[in-house]
């Protein structure tokens, strides 16, 4: 028998994904602590974060947190948030297939001249909506994929790009069931 390790059963290094959870808790205070500090608590990191009460007659609300680990890892987010009091259900939109991702961005640029040109042709380019305009100053409002809103930042850097503050990622699966 020719192995290339000493230990027959050497365990197998799992790929890292990123996954999208979905997680309805009930609106009340310290609810958002605990599900952080169940992340911070345990190493896990996370990478985008979105809360908004969705049911407000029933104090419902649903957060969207964004993390990545192997599959062992990501099952374990997902026990121990299902174990939190507060938490009605988690879904993890990744494994239920292709979920809808959008993310918004404000994104400050300074310049003059040729830059502010090129500021509003690339803001025209991806859809950008300008939200304020002075003589030396945008501000655009984009929403988009995570994917196109860097590569608009990306862009928007090599003009005078000052400032961005972003929303964090609302997802939600495709198909008519509810979650």
């Amino acid at each position: 028998m020719n192995t290339s390790t000493h230990y027959p059963n050497a365990p197998v290094a799992q790929p890292v994904a990123r996954h999208t959870l979905a997680v309805i808790v009930d609106n009340e205070p310290g609810v958002l602590a605990r599900i952080a500090g169940l992340f911070s608590g345990r190493g896990y990191n996370i990478e985008s974060l979105t809360v908004s009460e969705t049911e407000h007659d029933k104090h419902i609300s649903r957060i969207t947190v964004v993390t990545s680990g192997t599959a062992h890892i990501i099952d374990q987010i997902k026990a121990h948030l299902d174990r939190l009091v507060p938490v009605h259900r988690v879904v993890d939109l990744t494994l239920q297939g292709e979920a809808l991702e959008r993310e918004l961005a404000l994104v400050k640029v300074v310049g003059k001249g040729e830059h502010r040109v090129e500021a509003m042709r690339l803001a025209s380019a991806f859809g950008a909506r300008t939200l304020d305009a002075s003589l030396t100053s945008f501000v655009f409002e984009l929403t988009g994929s995570t994917e196109e809103i860097e590569r608009f930042i990306k862009l928007m850097t090599a003009v005078g790009l000052t400032e961005v503050s972003r929303t964090g990622i609302a997802a939600m699966s495709r198909g008519p069931d509810a979650m």
